[in-house]
């Protein structure tokens, strides 16, 4: 069995995490004639699927690791993903987040015990003085992303997924650094290769589509910042790798359609979206109007976040 393939299989995150639901969008499905499902990681305990992740990169510490404590840096759900471990696990865990996060998850962070500091505008500048912190203190830096632990965690979710709906025909992926659509879709694609994985990016921070265009990694001079969870200059190698392998397609969304879709996720669910969250719905529209010949029958999309 593929080594990752049997990560997924073996990731601890259920500690903390639940298999969330997976909800028929019954407006729009009767809107573009295909049924679509959205699975809904907006009722993890920290409202996003960051959890799952974090939890089961830090289970895998080593007794010393645990003890010199943690750090990661994060525009919001992964920081509280990791907060969250750190106090189920008893881990001292520092959060570096850069100064645009939501004070909703800053506070969120604190109220779970983490020590937080604000840097920079970006993930990136608050992702390098991560680095430098964990380097100078010997703490155990945990990615958001470029992990494989981490992306086995997020891989969990594909394996619902199919187990939920399992002819699904495309499944729509939000992608920032890359973790969530690289664990999905090398999972789907082991056990029905014949279902599409198309991500979803921000046309202000499409790092992963132009990184795939150039079939290189490329750090984008700035990225938007309405869809912040999804705000990343530079995607990771690993995931990057895996995107080459297993991502069919990629669409790129306006900040207009981002928030039609958060809408129509409402409209459908009554959850309440944030930005990077609704970016598999408005892909799903986008797709869907602009391919009329998809063949589609039953198509998935991941609402990876809400505020």
């Amino acid at each position: 069995m593929d080594p990752l393939i049997r990560s997924i299989l073996a990731a601890r995150v259920y500690d903390v995490a639940i298999n969330t639901q997976l909800d028929h969008l019954y407006l729009l499905s009767r809107q573009f004639q295909t049924q679509i499902w959205l699975k809904r990681e907006d009722l993890q305990p920290i409202f996003s699927f960051k959890i799952r992740g974090a939890y089961n990169r830090i289970f895998k510490l080593t007794p010393e690791e645990r003890n010199r404590g943690v750090i990661c840096a994060s525009a919001g759900n992964h920081a509280q993903g990791v907060a969250l471990s750190g106090r189920h696990l008893g881990i001292d865990t520092t959060i570096v987040m850069p100064a645009t996060a939501p004070m909703l998850k800053v506070n969120a962070c604190k109220e779970m015990g983490a020590t937080v500091i604000l840097y920079g505008e970006t993930f990136d500048e608050a992702s390098n003085y991560a680095l430098e912190l964990a380097n100078r203190e010997q703490k155990s830096f945990i990615h958001p992303f470029d992990d494989l632990d981490v992306i086995a965690g997020q891989g969990t979710i594909g394996k619902e997924m199919l187990e939920q709906q399992p002819d699904l025909d495309a499944i729509f992926i939000p992608v920032g650094g890359g973790g969530l659509i690289a664990g999905v879709a090398k999972y789907v694609k082991a056990i029905r290769p014949e279902c599409k994985i198309i991500g979803v990016e921000p046309e202000e921070s499409a790092s992963m589509l132009e990184s795939l265009k150039k079939k290189e990694r490329i750090t984008l001079d700035q990225v938007g910042t309405f869809a912040d969870g999804t705000a990343v200059k530079k995607v990771g190698e690993l995931t990057f790798d895996l995107a080459r392998q297993y991502v069919d397609d990629i669409v790129t969304v306006s900040t207009d359609e981002i928030c039609a879709a958060m809408k129509d996720i409402f409209n459908n669910t009554r959850a309440a979206s944030e930005p990077s969250g609704a970016l598999s719905v408005a892909g799903i529209k986008k797709y869907l109007q602009q391919h009329h010949d998809h063949g589609f029958k039953h198509v998935g999309g991941i609402l990876s976040g809400a505020n």
